[in-house]
């Protein structure tokens, strides 16, 4: 048997059985094949290719026979060298076959990944924030890659394997009963020789596969968590080098010790399948010899047979397997699925309306919200928690809110620490949508118009101003892709941050590191801040925005909101943001309902919960 063979049944029969239990949706076949059709004329190529190459494999068999039987029996070399000719440029052929058999089998692979990967991509970008905060990120990074990759083999090896080894045991076989139907029989006796060991060694090895894949995961998990800068941070922190060197020592010490069990079991199952593909070969010998001696069968058929009984075992017993390894291909396409047919919590209408032009007023008319739970935004097999939690009801967060914010006003929200100042600006951003009452923009309900109009219209600054790992022009030309350098200088001026950039040695060129690390705390709040201010937008939020910096940088970020915020429609939700005493009104939010409202002076004046607020936090910023 050829090592390729070989390791081909190794690979089948180590698959997890465990694939067989679980079901399927309905239609999921037919659903597959519509993801097939654009690849139909590639798939028909490369069955022909397929068919072509098993006929190649029974082909070199035969004409050794002829060699043997017509020409060195004979004594005629015109036949040989002819032969031996033919022999040479079939070679020649099947490899060319192979090479065009596996260019369209990569095509079509390829494609699949492509058309799979930015399809899922594209869907998990449109899903709400709810889904984010529960979802795992190892295992959506999973279902971009392992899960599809493992559903594209539907088409590629497991289609080409399947088709491939059936038509080349259907030819081998026929011509085997052709050439000598007593070798041919005596062969498949000692076929369960052959399964028996495989089956064994396969469970084996899919139980240490399944362990060497719990660990493997693990570790990464364990370098995933240190390597980032806030988890590096905290084991310096508050951890200790060698705890953590001993615990990642413990796992690797496992992954190497089922890697070397694994690389024994492979030893094992090859040894075992090569004693048996031998021990057939010396009994079609032996049978085939005692009926050459007896004029049964010519010496030429013998050694043909031999050759075509080590293309027997190989295909037998991957198709033993077929159905698991079609089962494989099948649950990785239901996992893509399953993602791509969870629906965005939050989306567009069928017909909207465009945001008006002018400047925005914001109105609050009744507005009622719940959390979603997770059964209603997330997937179970995408988050541990969700089995732990899907029988909960969430308790509402804000009940019956009602205020208006007037075009170029400037509302202040405040409130102690999970009254809901917070969910207010996820509910105008569309990150949620309210369980009840609506909000309106501009006169027109934010549930009628695009995602993409109203993130156009809104600017937000929150408290943990995110940078991607990029350069510091590329960060504020997120919000402003065709940004000109002049317009990103003037952005940097009012964010009160220019003097900064332009001493950096490579300027708007600086990479800020994973999550902007490299800067300072009012740095980064200062380059959100002008991302902000680069999009001009007509509505500003500000989501407690200064709330963890110093005085100082505090006193910087408010220098670029007093001219930020001039005549523009603005909600600041603050804790200790000086602004708030400028503001036209300030709502005092407490348990989820608007609780007092007025000004900065009118509050002080009622004695409730904003003048003990203003007495605690504030009056120390005077």
């Amino acid at each position: 048997m050829a090592n390729h063979s070989v390791w081909m049944t190794m690979r089948s029969m180590s698959s997890d059985r465990s694939v067989l239990k679980r079901s399927l949706g309905k239609g999921l076949v037919r659903r597959i094949l519509g993801y097939a059709r654009p690849y139909k004329a590639t798939v028909v190529a490369l069955l022909i290719t397929l068919v072509c190459a098993a006929v190649l494999t029974v082909a070199q068999p035969l004409l050794f026979r002829r060699i043997i039987d017509k020409g060195v029996t004979v004594g005629d070399s015109s036949v040989v060298t002819n032969t031996a000719i033919l022999i040479a440029v079939l070679a020649l052929l099947d490899a060319v076959l192979g090479l065009v058999g596996r260019w369209f089998s990569a095509r079509i692979g390829e494609g699949l990944i492509f058309d799979l990967r930015t399809q899922v991509f594209d869907h998990v970008q449109r899903q709400s924030i709810a889904f984010f905060t529960r979802a795992q990120t190892g295992a959506l990074i999973s279902r971009l890659n392992s899960d599809v990759i493992g559903a594209q083999q539907a088409f590629t090896s497991t289609l080409s394997g399947v088709i491939g080894n059936l038509i080349s045991l259907i030819i081998v076989l026929v011509t085997m009963f052709i050439l000598s139907w007593q070798v041919t029989l005596t062969s498949l006796v000692l076929v369960p020789l052959f399964l028996i060991p495989a089956r064994w060694m396969g469970r084996k090895l899919q139980q240490l596969t399944r362990d060497q894949m719990k660990l493997n995961a693990d570790m990464s998990n364990q370098m995933s968590e240190r390597f980032n800068v806030a988890g590096a941070l905290l084991v310096k922190l508050f951890g200790r080098p060698e705890v953590e060197a001993d615990d990642f020592s413990s796992k690797a010490i496992r992954v190497r010790d089922i890697g070397i069990k694994m690389a024994m079991a492979n030893r094992w199952f090859f040894s075992a399948l090569t004693l048996v593909a031998a021990l057939a070969t010396a009994v079609a010998y032996g049978l085939g010899g005692n009926l050459v001696i007896n004029g049964v069968l010519t010496l030429g058929t013998l050694l043909a047979l031999v050759g075509l009984l080590a293309q027997l075992y190989g295909p037998l017993t991957a198709l033993s397997n077929v159905r698991i390894d079609i089962m494989t291909a099948l649950v990785s396409f239901d996992r893509v699925f399953e993602v791509l047919d969870l629906k965005p919590a939050v989306q567009d209408p069928a017909k909207p309306v465009l945001i008006p032009s002018t400047s925005l007023s914001l109105t609050f008319d009744n507005v009622s919200f719940t959390y979603p739970t997770a059964r209603e935004v997330s997937l179970a097999s995408l988050e541990s928690v969700a089995r732990k939690e899907e029988h909960f009801e969430n308790e509402p967060v804000l009940e019956h809110i009602s205020f208006d914010v007037p075009a170029g006003s400037l509302t202040a929200i405040v409130g102690p620490s999970g009254a809901g100042k917070s969910t207010i600006s996820a509910l105008i951003t569309r990150l949620y949508d309210v369980s009840d009452g609506s909000i309106s923009v501009g006169g027109v309900d934010i549930r009628d118009v695009t995602q993409r109009d109203l993130h156009d219209n809104l600017g937000v600054v929150t408290q943990d101003a995110h940078l991607f790992h990029d350069t510091i022009g590329s960060n504020l030309r997120y919000a402003k892709p065709n940004a000109t350098d002049e317009e990103i200088f003037a952005a940097l001026e009012s964010a009160q941050i220019i003097d900064l950039v332009r001493s950096l040695p490579n300027g708007l060129n600086t990479v800020v590191g994973d999550r902007g690390h490299r800067l300072s705390g009012g740095e980064k709040q200062r380059l959100a801040l002008a991302r902000v201010l680069l999009k001009s937008p007509k509505l500003l939020i500000l989501d407690e925005a200064t709330a963890h910096l110093d005085s100082e940088s505090e006193a910087a970020v408010q220098r670029a909101l007093d001219g930020a915020l001039v005549g523009r429609t603005s909600l600041v939700i603050a804790h200790r943001l000086s602004t708030i005493r400028k503001a036209d009104q300030i709502l005092v939010i407490a348990d989820g309902c608007v609780a007092e409202r007025g000004t900065h002076d009118e509050l002080l004046l009622q004695q409730g919960i904003y003048s003990d607020l203003y007495s605690t936090q504030f009056a120390t910023t005077d």
